[in-house]
C-alpha cells in the first residue's frame, strides 16, 4: 500500500460564545482506495500567524506521497523534523503532526480491520469523566452569564467544571461563591486554570484566596517554561498541580524540577498518538498522573482523545475534552456521546477511529484557509465573543 495524496479541508465553525474556530480535516489517500482521516483542531490560537493551507498541503504531499502508511515511526520522525518542537504551547507544528498521525492510525486500523484501540494495546475503560469549561470572567458583569452556563450544563448532566481564572480574582471569587450558594455539592470545580497568564507568586496569592471554595487542582500557575517557578508554586499549595505537555524537552524539564503532579496530555499539543503515548509513559515512570487535555476539538478529534485516554493506566484526574458541546455544528455523521458527565469512547468494533465524516457538512462549512482577521487578543486567549 502506498500513499497517493494528502488533502486538507478547512472548516470554520462558531462556538456558542460567538468565537469562530477553524479546523483542518485531513485525508490520506492510498492506491488501495482506503482513506485515513485526521483532524488538525482549532487553529484559532495565539500566536496570531496563519498557516497557508495550500502550501501546507503541497508540503505534506511532497513528503508523504509514495510512502507506506504503515511506517508510522519513520513518518512521525520525519514530521517532527519538518515541524520541530519550539517549546511553545499552541505551536502550530504539533497541530499539523497530530492531524497526520491520527489520519495514519485511522488508515492503518481500517486496512487491518481493527479499531485504533487495538493498535494502542486495547482499552482499560469505556468512558472518561470530563469537565465543562467556564471561560474567564474579565469583569464582574460577566459572572451572571457564567453561572447560567453552569445551570444549563448541569441540567444536561455535566456536574464538573474547569474555571479559567486569574485575570480578575474578584470576579473569580464572585463566581465560585455563587456556584457554591446555588448548587452546593451538586457541582464540582475541577481546577483553576491560569493559562500561564500570571507569574507563580501572583498565582499563589490568588489560589490561597480561592482554594476555600473546594477546587480539586490548579493548572498552568506560572509563565510558560518557568519550571522553577512552577515548582515553587507546587511547594506552596496543598492542591495537586497540573501542566500541559507541549514538547519532550519541556516534559523532561518538568520531571527534572519535579514541577507538577499531573501531566495534561492532549494529542493536539504533543503531536498525535505516538508522541502522546511516549509522554504518558514518561509520566508513569516518573510517578506522575495524567489527565486528557483539549484544545476543544470537533467530534472526530475528540474521539481520538477518548481512545487515547481509554488506553492509559495512569489516567487519574478528570479530563477536559468537551469540544463538541461548545460548537454550534460538527463534521461527523454522528457526534461523540456524553452521558452523565462522561465522554463515551467510540465503539471498539468499528475499524480505524470508528467515526465517519459527513462530507456534505464539510462542504457547507468549508473556507479557503486559516485567518483570524481583527479578533482581539483577549478573544483569542479566552475563545469568546469573536469580533
Amino acid at each position: 500500500m502506498k500513499i497517493t495524496n494528502i488533502l486538507l479541508d478547512v472548516v470554520s465553525i462558531p462556538r456558542h460564545t460567538g468565537f469562530v474556530c477553524q479546523h483542518a480535516i485531513v485525508r490520506v489517500m492510498t492506491d488501495e482506495g482506503i482513506v485515513g482521516i485526521g483532524e488538525m483542531s482549532d487553529f484559532s490560537h495565539l500566536p496570531k500567524y496563519s498557516v497557508d493551507v495550500r502550501d501546507l498541503q503541497a508540503t505534506l504531499q511532497a513528503s508523504l506521497v509514495g510512502r507506506d502508511p504503515f511506517e508510522l515511526i519513520a513518518i512521525n520522525r520525519e514530521m517532527a523534523e519538518m515541524f520541530p518542537e519550539t517549546m511553545y504551547y499552541y505551536e502550530k507544528g504539533t497541530f499539523i503532526r497530530c492531524g497526520i498521525d491520527i489520519a495514519l492510525h485511522d488508515l492503518v486500523g481500517k486496512a487491518l480491520g481493527v479499531n485504533i484501540s487495538t493498535l494502542l494495546g486495547g482499552r482499560v475503560r469505556d468512558k472518561l469523566k470530563v469537565c465543562y469549561p467556564i471561560f474567564r470572567s474579565r469583569t464582574l458583569e460577566e459572572v451572571d452569564a457564567n453561572v447560567d452556563v453552569v445551570r444549563k450544563r448541569l441540567a444536561q448532566g455535566f456536574d464538573v467544571f474547569r474555571l479559567y481564572a486569574g485575570v480578575n480574582p474578584d470576579a473569580d471569587e464572585a463566581f465560585l461563591d455563587r456556584v457554591r450558594q446555588e448548587f452546593g455539592s451538586r457541582v464540582t470545580i475541577k481546577s483553576l486554570d491560569y493559562s500561564h497568564l500570571l507569574d507563580w507568586k501572583s498565582a499563589l496569592r490568588t489560589t490561597k484566596r480561592l482554594e476555600p471554595y473546594g477546587v480539586q487542582l490548579v493548572e498552568s500557575p506560572a509563565y510558560r517554561n518557568d519550571f522553577e517557578g512552577l515548582r515553587n508554586f507546587r511547594m506552596g499549595v496543598d492542591l495537586p498541580v497540573s501542566e500541559h505537555v507541549w514538547s519532550f524537552k519541556q516534559l523532561q524539564d518538568m520531571i527534572r524540577y519535579d514541577s507538577v503532579d499531573i501531566f495534561n496530555i492532549a494529542l493536539i499539543f504533543i503531536g498525535g498518538f505516538q508522541a502522546a503515548r511516549k509522554a504518558a509513559a514518561a509520566a508513569e515512570i516518573s510517578g506522575k498522573g495524567v489527565l486528557i487535555g483539549t484544545t476543544q476539538e470537533l467530534s472526530f478529534g475528540t474521539a481520538a482523545q477518548a481512545i487515547f485516554g481509554a488506553s492509559l493506566t495512569n489516567l487519574n484526574a478528570i479530563s477536559d475534552p468537551t469540544g463538541p458541546e461548545l460548537y454550534v455544528d460538527d463534521v461527523t455523521t454522528e457526534p461523540v456521546r456524553y452521558e452523565n458527565g462522561y465522554l463515551l469512547v467510540p465503539e471498539a468494533d468499528k475499524p480505524g477511529l470508528g467515526m465517519d465524516i459527513d462530507w456534505e457538512k464539510v462542504e457547507r462549512l468549508r473556507v479557503e484557509g486559516f485567518s483570524w482577521g481583527a479578533q482581539k487578543v483577549a478573544n483569542l486567549q479566552d475563545r469568546t465573543r469573536g469580533s
